[in-house]
């Protein structure tokens, strides 16, 4: 398919700090791309960088046909976006948020009213066209936002963390929302989050980013059968390194993986495994508290490449805060 992105060992520093550190990858035309990673990886500042918000320390990239760097106006023109916070007027309704949006893009009366009734009827909020925002809940406020990206037609949509802050059940709706703008509109997605099921549920391709590197890139389904087999989880409540030294000398098991009292090994029939576990625990007068055995998700291909879970990463936000006072700063 046609590339409508195309980024080259793009970088940014604040600092000292390397908030995105010589990342490459492409977009195809109509595909739904993920970037997915812990608060503080690089993916809103690597979005920042190619919606022409900040410029990049190095490295460059060409969105839908113009180089973000020497053409940000017509970068701008060709792309919609839809920011982690909110950004809505509440005082205004949703047809009101939209017509302001058609305005500042310049489109034409004529076509205006048309147009942001299109989009009202896109997202399934006619009827609450003339109710003022304020009034919307969290889930009708993201449809707003994501229609008022797309008012002015654009050949790429970025969502940067589109249902951060959303209940379970809306979450899901906005995903089967996603997915059929994609499908009805041919529009480019670009989308960050650090859930990994939404990554897995909407994304085409998907983009590991661990502390402004991408690690790893592909459809969620090889980024899975990459690693092969069962993931056993042994949850060790004394003897870690005598059990952790043992297994690392058995054949059948391909990878493993340790975080605090909990080994992650990747075995192939791990069912039938089990018992050969615990049998080499018992032998060295290993306590085992508990062992749970499952398929291979996105967060444990995650886990084989960085050593660590998302939701881990969750809670450490140094890098984060030292980034925004860098930013505020400049």
């Amino acid at each position: 398919m046609k590339e409508i992105i195309k980024v080259s060992s793009l970088s940014k520093e604040f600092g000292t700090l390397k908030a995105v550190n010589g990342i490459s990858f492409s977009v195809s035309e109509g595909e739904i791309f993920g970037l997915l990673g812990p608060n503080g990886a690089g993916k809103t500042t690597t979005i920042k960088m190619l919606t022409t918000l900040l410029k990049p320390t190095s490295g460059s990239a060409i969105v839908a046909g113009h180089d973000i760097k020497s053409d940000p106006n017509d970068v701008r023109k060709r792309i919609g976006i839809v920011f982690q916070d909110p950004s809505l007027d509440d005082d205004l309704t949703g047809f009101e948020n939209l017509q302001f949006h058609a305005i500042l893009y310049n489109i034409p009366k004529n076509r205006r009213e048309k147009r942001i009734s299109e989009m009202l009827r896109l997202v399934e909020l006619e009827d609450k066209a003339s109710v003022l925002v304020r009034n919307y809940s969290g889930g009708m406020k993201r449809r707003l936002e994501i229609g008022r990206g797309l008012v002015h037609e654009p050949k790429i949509l970025f969502l940067d963390e589109p249902t951060i802050g959303l209940d379970p059940q809306t979450r899901r709706h906005i995903w089967d929302y996603i997915s059929k703008l994609n499908k009805s509109t041919k529009t480019t997605i670009i989308l960050t989050t650090h859930y990994i099921e939404e990554a897995d549920y909407l994304c085409a391709r998907v983009a590991f980013v661990d502390h402004g590197r991408i690690v790893a890139l592909d459809t969620p389904k090889n980024l899975k059968d990459m690693l092969g087999g069962d993931i056993v989880s042994v949850n060790i409540e004394e003897g870690m390194e005598r059990l952790e030294k043992v297994l690392r000398t058995v054949k059948w098991i391909s990878s493993i993986s340790r975080r605090g009292n909990l080994l992650e090994l990747n075995v192939k029939e791990g069912e039938k495994r089990i018992p050969e576990i615990v049998k080499l625990a018992d032998a060295r007068g290993v306590n085992i508290g508990s062992i749970n055995l499952h398929k291979p998700s996105l967060e444990d291909v995650f886990i084989h490449y960085t050593g660590k879970g998302i939701r881990e990463e969750e809670g450490n936000w140094k890098d984060v805060m030292r980034m925004h006072r860098a930013a505020r700063n400049r």
